[in-house]
């Protein structure tokens, strides 16, 4: 008869190795990469000491420990109703499919971080779900209103197939949603730990039609699970500095993208069409989001001014050269009124970007210390522009005072330094009133869009419509503004 296999593991010696595990191979199996050292660390972790040489561990810092993953209250149902109607109320879900998204799927199972009543709140509250070393917001629950808003701007027929960038799973599942059960969404998150979490969270409480992948979302989605002609849709839930080529590429011909897009470090989320090798915009949304990572991050180009109580962001491209600024912001400042006032309450977010893409030395300066050089208030940032040992850069000051918020009012005033401050100066009280002219509005929600066209890198300046340009890595994007017809600028942003 044969002897039957001891089924226990051997015998440990406490000073040592296992008995039969030789040592060499041990190590090797810590070495050999990413597949087996998991595996090594846990071996470690039962046996102190045993294998010799061992990479340190990763460890990933999260928003708050996780929870056990609660069942559906119904408390929760009764918000997720009252946020619905909220966002509904807004108009930011005028379409049917996405109202009943919003009142249908969970958010609090994918949100275990916050109270239902956080979870579920209907105003401008994104949940956050993970930080960076630094503390810094990396991965969130967006706000239920701007979901709502860039996923009806993905105008999705039934059974479409939407790629998204940035997991977590919610805004999936209300695409898998809208989409209808012949539909379905790729999502790709470059963060393990975020992908992990999301397929934990899509088996619990999920449609079964979101397929969530570990990958750089720079890159598009893996080429077997790209459909033929390309996503009916694409949506990217992080700030983008640049648009990746694959995004274009892997998007069917009239198919929509909808992105939160840099200019000039101002956010907003811009819904464009596929026209061949050109994308068009077609809805623009102020909004904010996390940060971009992996392929797509980089370093904005700054310099640091009077000790650093001054930075100057070159938010659109390379920094211009600040030699003689110190000496500059020590001399006499130079003060243009601009007679452009604003009451309490008026979005001057389209000022923002209209200074930001019709500027060529457009650049933002940032405040770190309340010291009166500036006039510029600590933590807050003004639109600037830069010159040979010169610098300007725009203010809005209080002119009238009242109880009311009707009674105030301010007026945009331009400050300078340097030589060529004056010029500077002017240059930038004249944007502001072609602003006030041409695409300032009395109702907020009026303001002018610019029309905008994003075209491959490289491509010719003949074959790019009028406009004022703006070069990026991988793209050159053409805003025509009303009252700048034919006007066109080579702004690089490269660095």
């Amino acid at each position: 008869m044969p002897q039957h296999q001891n089924p226990l593991p051997p015998r440990v010696d406490s000073s040592a190795v296992p008995v039969g595990w030789p040592e060499d191979f041990l190590r090797h199996v810590a070495c050999v990469g990413d597949v087996f050292a998991p595996a090594a660390h846990a071996l470690e972790a039962v046996w102190p000491g045993v294998i010799t040489g061992l990479p340190p561990a990763a460890s990933y810092p999260v928003a708050v420990e996780q929870p056990p993953v609660p069942g559906e209250p119904a408390e929760a149902g009764r918000l997720r109703q009252v946020m619905a109607e909220t966002v509904i109320d807004g108009g930011w879900a005028p379409s049917e499919p996405v109202r009943d998204a919003l009142r249908t799927v969970p958010r609090h199972r994918f949100a275990p971080e916050a109270n239902l009543a956080a979870a579920y709140d209907g105003g401008d509250r994104a949940v956050v779900t993970r930080r960076d070393e630094t503390g810094a917001a990396i991965s969130s629950v967006s706000a239920a209103w701007l979901q709502a808003d860039m996923i009806e701007t993905l105008r999705l027929k039934p059974g479409a197939i939407v790629f998204e960038a940035g997991s977590g799973g919610y805004n999936a599942e209300l695409i898998a949603h809208v989409a209808g059960p012949e539909g379905r969404v790729v999502t790709v998150d470059i963060d393990p730990w975020v992908v992990r979490r999301t397929r934990r969270f899509l088996a619990e409480a999920g449609s079964g039609r979101v397929t969530a992948i570990e990958a750089d979302a720079a890159f598009g989605a893996p080429a077997h699970l790209v459909p033929r002609g390309g996503f009916d849709a694409s949506v990217i839930t992080y700030n983008c500095w640049d648009i990746c080529p694959a995004w274009r590429e892997q998007l069917a011909e009239g198919g929509h993208l909808v992105l939160p897009l840099e200019v000039g470090g101002y956010s907003r989320a811009v819904t464009f069409e596929r026209r061949g090798q050109v994308l068009e915009a077609r809805h623009f949304t102020h909004c904010g989001f996390v940060r971009d990572q992996g392929q797509q991050a980089r370093t904005i180009p700054a310099g640091a001014l009077l000790d650093g109580e001054l930075t100057l962001r070159f938010e659109n491209g390379s920094a211009a050269p600040t030699t003689g600024l110190e000496e500059a912001l020590r001399g006499p400042r130079h003060e243009v009124a601009t007679g452009i006032t604003m009451g309490a309450g008026a979005y001057f977010g389209s000022l923002q970007l209209y200074a930001a893409t019709t500027l060529p030395a457009f650049c933002r300066l940032h405040a770190h210390r309340d010291t009166g050089v500036t006039a510029i208030t600590k933590g807050r940032d003004a639109p600037a522009l830069v010159g040979d040992a010169s610098l300007a850069y725009l203010t809005h000051v209080q002119t009238r005072h009242g109880e009311r918020p009707e009674d105030k009012q301010w007026e945009w005033v331009v400050h300078a330094f340097g030589e060529q401050g004056p010029q500077l100066a002017e240059q930038l009280a004249a944007t502001v009133r072609a602003w006030d002219r041409h695409v300032r509005a009395d109702d907020n929600d009026k303001h002018a869009d610019p029309v905008l066209t994003v075209h491959p890198a490289g491509t010719p300046d003949h074959l790019l419509p009028a406009g004022d340009v703006l070069d990026k890595e991988h793209s050159r994007l053409v805003f025509r503004w009303p009252g700048r017809n034919g006007h066109l600028t080579a702004t690089t942003g490269e660095v």
